[in-house]
């Protein structure tokens, strides 16, 4: 898939300026950050296509050889996209006040809470996500799962520092505890978190044993979610801070528990109404009755009243699934199928002619009207 253009991504213009670019980008950061879109799975890939563009737009050198070549003069080794997009979002922003250089103030501050990411550059937990599969009749009613998952749990041993109780850190070798490291890519020089110390600066002198110092271990474990009453196929709930466990003492990511709801054998769902279809017999359908029904919460009886035609719909009001965070609930329709006898003997076939020669056409309104229309349609 072709590249979309730097200033089409932040809507602005060749000769927009410095400061344009990064008010551009600030809004577009704001407007597609996966924690303000929890729900738009393609969020993130345009958070990071803006990030990618301001890089490249708010650097003199790189917008100048993008103006000129375009895609091309940017997309050797490795791509344009050098920075952690986070880590970008961070930079422009600032720490926002959140305490310890991270970046929990600015999401509380643009999105009034929920997910942050950590201010030890790699320390924060994955986010993970969960299928879950339940029955037609937990949707409707609500239940209480417990979920069981591997993942990434904090170390007991060294209570999730990473280190001895007695251990020291030291400043990383490698990016001399700047956090980051520098590497020439063509024409330019790129910034890239340190893959020794993974952005915080400081190696550990005496790693924890049992975790090899990332201060986490893989873990059996066990989470208890509530599912909500009405829950529809393919939601996804978010449950904050059960992701894994940050490295070293890092924020734990989230977990994302996608709902997959069961075919039932009865029941069609539509929305909040249920659908079932019946089959009754030709007697019924001409004598009517009463006839017994499922519902999700037991038997029912509806009136089956004489003449009932095929597929007719009966609505039961209120006996459908509950609205999320209501009390409400859709209907549940009926609708009966009327059945055929596929086997007669020699009298029974004696007297069904016999019947169907005493009604004639009298007692058949949809013969009778649409011979009528038909009629008028030859004329």
């Amino acid at each position: 898939m072709s590249k979309r253009d730097y200033y089409e991504v932040l809507r602005i213009t060749k000769t927009s300026t410095t400061i344009e670019i990064k008010k551009a980008y600030r809004k577009a950061a704001v407007e597609h950050h996966p924690d303000k879109n929890p729900d738009d799975p393609s969020a993130e890939e345009r958070f990071k296509e803006a990030g990618e563009a301001y890089e490249i737009l708010s650097d003199e050198q790189k917008r100048a050889a993008y103006d000129r070549f375009g895609h091309a003069a940017v997309s050797g080794n490795g791509g344009a996209r050098s920075h952690d997009p986070f880590d970008l979002f961070r930079e422009v922003f600032g720490s926002g006040g959140g305490g310890g250089g991270g970046a929990g103030g600015i999401f509380d501050g643009l999105f009034g809470g929920g997910r942050t990411r950590g201010g030890d550059g790699d320390n924060r937990g994955a986010d993970l996500r969960y299928d879950l599969e339940i029955t037609l009749e937990e949707a409707a009613t609500g239940i209480e799962k417990q979920l069981e998952l591997e993942k990434a749990a904090s170390c007991k041993k060294c209570s999730g520092s990473g280190s001895t109780a007695d251990s020291s850190t030291a400043t990383c070798g490698t990016c001399e505890g700047h956090g980051q490291v520098i590497s020439s890519r063509g024409f330019f020089q790129v910034r890239q978190t340190c893959p020794e110390c993974r952005g915080s600066g400081q190696t550990l002198k005496d790693p924890c044993a049992a975790c090899g110092g990332d201060g986490r271990v893989e873990e059996l474990t066990r989470i208890t979610l509530g599912i909500p009453a009405g829950i529809a196929h393919g939601s996804r709930i978010r449950s904050t801070g059960n992701g894994e466990v940050g490295r070293r003492g890092g924020e734990s990511g989230d977990l994302y528990v996608v709902v997959h709801v069961k075919e039932h054998d009865v029941f069609e769902r539509d929305d909040n109404d249920l659908f079932c279809e019946i089959p009754i017999s030709f007697a019924t359908a001409t004598l009517g009755g009463e006839l017994e029904v499922p519902t999700l919460d037991g038997k029912s009886s509806i009136k089956i009243p004489p003449g009932t035609q095929n597929s007719t719909i009966f609505r039961l009001r209120n006996r459908g699934i509950q609205f999320l965070n209501s009390s409400r609930k859709g209907d549940l329709m009926i609708q009966v199928q009327v059945e055929i006898p596929t086997k007669l003997n020699k009298g029974q076939r004696e007297k069904l002619q016999e019947f169907s020669d005493s009604i004639g056409q009298k007692n058949s309104p949809l013969h009778e009207t649409f011979f009528e229309k038909a009629k008028r349609f030859f004329q």
